[in-house]
């Protein structure tokens, strides 16, 4: 009986030594040299209040003893203890046993606890006691790194964040340890000759302890080998006097020696230096080769120049940012093979395969071994925690001028541990994500890198194909410098195909013709642009990816945050989140005035992306963003021309809301900025067969085109429009329709003929569908395009046809514009008394109605009249108020025309300034418009007038 007894208490204890080294091996570390915490395998561990924590630090600083409970009482609570102390005690040790899920080994024996784990492993006081007992035992050169690691396992003030009499007992004992750490590392290295790197070092402790003789012996023999005698002396005389007036004695014999032997230059003080482990010091020159192709880049590089040269105090980093293939690894070894000169201490360099298609990002402890083994850290001295390796890394760098180059990273966590504490360090970080925290919580200057510029994309493919090829083909080269979009890596594909003698003609074409998969590389995903931009994709959410391939086939050289919305279904805050995600893996690019835009490659490749989407999703998303753009395009328009016939479309897709316009001046800026994107809407349209829609866009946009005078983009788009009316046969209206405003922009254009053919058909199908309204409009087009053409008879036979079909349909607004073209056209055939009363009528019905734009018109019609009536300063009149409607409304177009016409009265008073003045405006607008033969004219009269002026003078 007594023996199973016995052997049940083995098992017991065995199986409570097992459970509490953690149920599957976990590893426990407790921190006691800073603030008191733990972790387990990395997890940080929830401790509880202040004294539950203290518990914790009572046991750790004897882990491995028996610590008797009266004691432990005592250290956590010392006078307050409580009436109950041991039951709380336990208390405590049960609440962290269930904290660290069973991974804490507290074992009670007989009267107290013990910690049962490898101290020196879990407990950092223990390590760094173990590794300063190691150290003086050892030979000089042997300490430096167990001294190192010692005290890099320092965070802070120990203990923080608990309390009591213990507490603070424990925490000054620790502190003057640490003291004596830190002189001991000092001595060794003076030691071992060095004197310079530790100048900065012991200048800020001699200023926090300035009687402090050790220290000051030590700074003086810094400053001495650092070339500063002079300073050396000067900081005895301040030591010396300082002791006098606060203590009223001298420096000690061993001070007083240092300072004779520095004042004889006893050359024993200045020893060659080298480094931990009695060798000579290191020097890592780790770049690889300098890119042979490197072209361009020289604002770039002065932007390096500039945030990374000159200053101090801080440590430096610059943060390349930029898409896979845009050339930021190129970039920072030009730079760094550049200034290499700058880091005579040597230069490190890693890859972190951030973005790499068969290797997970490198892990920063990896990353952090290759530097140490590059500063001649034996391996058996490498602490096994990454804080205490990158301590150790920063004490190495300290005071040293090298330069550290972060390749391809993908996180901040990547970056940080590998990040040196000295201001004489220079880092180099590149990576497609911005890394914002980087930016935002160590200072890195961001360098976002774009396209080649053309001139610099030149460069390159001369330097890669040789000066004399490119010269001889330079029509080819400019095509591939436009459909590579100044890529560096679709650059350097196309001059690898073209190296081989292939004409760059063929490759241009090629490129041309197939465009992404010429750039696409089977056997070597480097080689290939699509592979290469593939991984930046791997980080991303299926969310994101999605978005991201939406956008690829989405209508549109950019977008908008609303247009997103409406194209992914996503809400507004889910999207802007998505596209901030593409943003930080330079995917996408915020551009002013809240547009996102893609490289034209980029976008060819998420549109590859885009038809792993089921179909359905594709087409609903194409569905959402179209109706978004029409939508609000016909909202913009109804505020431009609110006496306009409202014809409305179909109901946008579910879900789907205009974007909010203000007023027409808002409507104006909303339709200058989205017009690429409303024109390639209608295209797109037109492909998903979606013919109502391409209609009404050529609707919505008609009045804007008209007033901006986008003559091409105007008949472009009702050229759509028509062909969508063909598809629908059930709505006569829209091919009449169709037939009159192609007929309009076509005679704008001076295309005469096609221009009078559409307009034949649109009064043809009018007529046919006796639809008077139809007649009517068409009838008011042929009077402006029969007057433009110089039949101002036929003019007037139009206009006088479209009147009585208006006065038929009782629509004053359009029975008042049939009445100022009727004027008009009489004014142009010498009848100024009919013009006159004809444009009078016009403008009172346009008044009464408040038609502004109608108003303007007929001003300009009154001021023609009264022009050529003779009475100039009546036109002044007319024609600057008529200026001042259309500047009002925004019709460039108009303006231009009113300018000239205005400059006709100026000049007829003898006002040759003002005639200038407006004429020079006017041609500065035909010329923005594309309207060649008005420029010629206005600059003909310009000419007439300079040469009137000079016979004058003579």
């Amino acid at each position: 009986m007594n023996l199973l007894r016995g052997f049940c208490i083995a098992l017991v204890t065995a199986l409570s030594l097992w459970f509490g080294e953690g149920e599957t091996g976990m590893a426990v570390e407790i921190v006691l040299l800073g603030e008191v915490s733990a972790r387990v395998d990395g997890r940080p561990v929830d401790l509880g209040p202040s004294r539950q924590r203290c518990v914790l630090a009572a046991l750790a600083v004897d882990a491995g003893r028996l610590v008797p409970a009266d004691r432990l009482v005592e250290r956590v609570w010392g006078a307050d203890t409580p009436r109950r102390g041991r039951a709380t005690l336990h208390s405590h040790v049960s609440r962290l046993r269930k904290a660290f899920g069973g991974a804490l080994p507290v074992v009670h024996r007989s009267d107290g606890y013990v910690l049962e784990v490898e101290a020196e492993q879990t407990v950092d006081l223990v390590r760094f006691q173990a590794l300063r007992d190691r150290a003086r035992r050892a030979d000089d050169a042997e300490q430096v790194a167990p001294l190192t690691e010692a005290l890099a396992l320092w965070r802070g003030e120990p203990l923080t964040g608990v309390n009591g009499e213990w507490v603070e007992g424990e925490r000054d004992r620790w502190q003057q340890e640490r003291w004596a750490a830190e002189h001991d590392l000092t001595d060794v290295l003076l030691r071992l000759g060095q004197g310079e790197e530790l100048v900065a070092q012991l200048s800020a402790r001699a200023a926090r302890h300035p009687l402090d003789e050790r220290v000051a012996g030590q700074f003086m023999l810094a400053l001495h080998r650092a070339g500063r005698t002079a300073d050396a002396l000067a900081h005895y005389r301040q030591v010396r006097e300082r002791l006098a007036e606060d203590l009223g004695t001298d420096p000690g014999a061993a001070l007083q020696e240092l300072h004779q032997r520095i004042l004889d230059t006893d050359p024993a003080l200045t020893p060659p230096a080298t480094a931990p482990g009695g060798r000579s010091a290191p020097v890592p020159r780790q770049l690889p080769a300098p890119p042979r192709w490197f072209t361009g880049r020289g604002a770039e590089l002065a932007r390096l120049d500039e945030a990374l040269g000159g200053t101090s105090g801080t440590v430096l980093i610059s943060a390349i940012g930029g898409a896979g293939g845009i050339g930021k690894t190129w970039l920072a070894l030009r730079w760094a093979h550049q200034h290499a000169e700058r880091f005579p201490d040597g230069q490190l360099f890693v890859d972190l395969h951030g973005f790499n298609p068969t290797e997970e990002p490198m892990a920063p402890e990896s990353a952090m071994r290759g530097f140490l083994d590059a500063l001649g850290v034996d391996s058996g001295r490498i602490p096994p925690a990454l804080d205490a390796q990158a301590a150790l890394f920063r004490s190495l760098v300290a005071d040293r001028r090298m330069l550290i180059v972060l390749d391809n990273a993908a996180t901040t966590e990547q970056v940080v541990p590998l990040l040196p504490g000295s201001p004489s360090c220079t880092v180099l970080v590149t990576g497609r994500a911005r890394l914002v925290s980087l930016i935002d919580r160590h200072g890195a200057r961001h360098l976002q890198l774009d396209a080649l510029p053309g001139a610099e994309a030149r460069a390159l493919l001369a330097a890669r194909l040789g000066a004399d090829r490119v010269t001889a083909e330079p029509a080819a080269v400019d095509d591939l410098v436009e459909l590579c979009g100044g890529y560096p890596l679709a650059l350097s594909i196309t001059a690898r195909t073209a190296v081989t003698g292939t004409p760059l003609a063929e490759v241009a074409a090629e490129l041309r013709e197939l465009g992404l998969a010429t750039l696409d590389h089977d056997t070597d995903p480097a080689a290939s642009l699509p592979a290469v931009l593939s991984w930046s994709l791997r980080r991303l959410t299926d969310e994101q990816r999605t978005v991201f391939g939406l956008l690829g086939v989405a209508p549109g050289p950019d977008t908008t945050l609303p247009a997103v919305s409406a194209l992914t279904g996503l809400p507004a805050a889910r999207a802007r989140k998505a596209l901030a995600a593409l943003e930080e893996a330079s995917l996408l690019e915020r551009q002013p005035g809240g547009r996102y835009a893609m490289h034209d490659l980029v976008r060819a490749y998420a549109a590859t992306t885009a038809h792993d989407l089921p179909d359905d999703v594709r087409e609903a998303a194409l569905v959402r963003v179209m109706d978004f753009h029409l939508h609000t395009a016909c909202a913009a328009d109804r505020l431009l021309e609110p006496q306009r016939p409202l014809l409305e479309p179909t109901p946008p897709a579910p879900g789907v809301h205009p974007h909010p316009l203000a007023d027409a001046a808002a409507a104006t800026a909303w339709l200058r900025a989205e017009r690429p994107t409303l024109l390639a809407t209608q295209r797109a349209a037109a492909a998903l067969g979606r013919h109502r829609v391409v209609w009404h866009l050529a609707w919505a946009l008609n009045t804007f085109h008209l007033r901006q005078a986008h003559r091409h983009d105007g008949i472009a788009a009702w050229r759509a429009a028509l062909d969508a009316a063909t598809h629908l046969p059930d709505d006569p209206f829209l091919r009449s329709c169709a037939h009159r405003h192609l007929g309009y922009a076509c005679a704008q254009l001076g295309l005469r003929e096609e221009a009078a053919a559409h307009l034949d058909r649109a009064l043809s199908l009018a007529v046919q569908q006796n639809d008077a309204t139809e007649q009517a409009h068409t009838h008011l087009i042929l009077t402006y395009v029969s007057e433009g053409w110089g039949d101002s008879r036929k003019a007037l036979e139009h206009a006088r046809q479209a009147l009585d079909h208006y006065q038929s349909l009782g629509n004053p607004l359009w029975e008042g514009e049939a009445l100022n073209a009727a004027g008009w056209c009489a004014a142009q055939l010498g009848d100024l008394d009919t013009a006159r009363d004809l444009c009078g009528a016009a403008l009172a019905l346009q008044r009464h109605h408040r038609f502004t734009e109608g108003e303007a018109t007929t001003l300009d019609s009154l001021g023609l009249i009264a022009h050529r009536a003779g009475d100039h300063r009546q036109a002044l009149d007319h024609y600057e108020e008529a200026l001042a409607r259309y500047r009002t409304l925004g019709n460039a177009y108009q303006v231009a025309n009113t300018l000239e016409n205005l400059g006709h009265p100026h000049a007829a008073l003898g006002q040759d300034d003002q005639a200038r003045k407006t004429w020079q405006e006017a041609l500065e607008l035909f010329r923005e418009q594309g309207r060649d033969n008005d420029a010629e004219r206005v600059r003909g009269q310009l000419d007439a007038l300079d040469e009137q002026s000079h016979t004058a003078r003579r």
